[in-house]
């Protein structure tokens, strides 16, 4: 007998707006989700490292753009609007975050551990964006503003790093 979990599972790897959304497979994880996608994040932005800031960039904001029908589509197909396996945001918004991050293991870490907590806390306004705001582009805005706020603080990090 078959579960709904086994439907998802098996709904999501047979279609493959699904399976990107779902970051590949890995927004199945049975906890954390956002955490595994974000590693998914992590893998492209190393695949990436030598490309330069302006490749990046277009990598990140098509994948952006991409993602607002990527998350819409396959929210809407599902009929649950930024279901947790939805984790393409989570990629391209820990993404976003490596750009700022200095080239070291310590900054890679730092950007994955501020980028996190911010889209698990959510502050003001995420958490409304996330509530107020529909489809594709409500589920990708939440995580790009997740993504400033930690690329804010690496900022200040550096600075204040730099000062002492």
């Amino acid at each position: 007998m078959s579960t709904p979990n086994d439907n998802l599972i098996r709904t999501v790897m047979t279609d493959p707006l699904h399976i990107l959304a779902f970051g590949f497979g890995t927004g199945l994880a049975p906890f954390a989700p956002g955490t595994f996608g974000s590693l998914i994040g992590v893998l492209s932005f190393w695949l990436t490292m030598d490309f330069g800031l302006y490749i990046q960039l277009i990598i990140a904001l098509s994948a952006t753009l991409v993602g607002v029908w990527i998350c819409g589509e396959s929210a809407r197909r599902i009929h649950v609007h930024d279901h947790s396996g939805i984790v393409w945001d989570e990629i391209v918004g820990m993404y976003f975050t490596l750009i700022a991050a200095t080239s070291s293991l310590t900054g890679w870490v730092l950007a994955f551990v501020l980028f996190r907590f911010m889209d698990i806390v959510k502050p003001w306004p995420i958490r409304n964006l996330d509530r107020k705001i529909g489809g594709g582009i409500g589920i990708m805005l939440d995580d790009l503003v997740a993504a400033l706020y930690a690329v804010i603080l690496l900022v200040l990090m550096s600075v204040f790093d730099a000062s002492a």
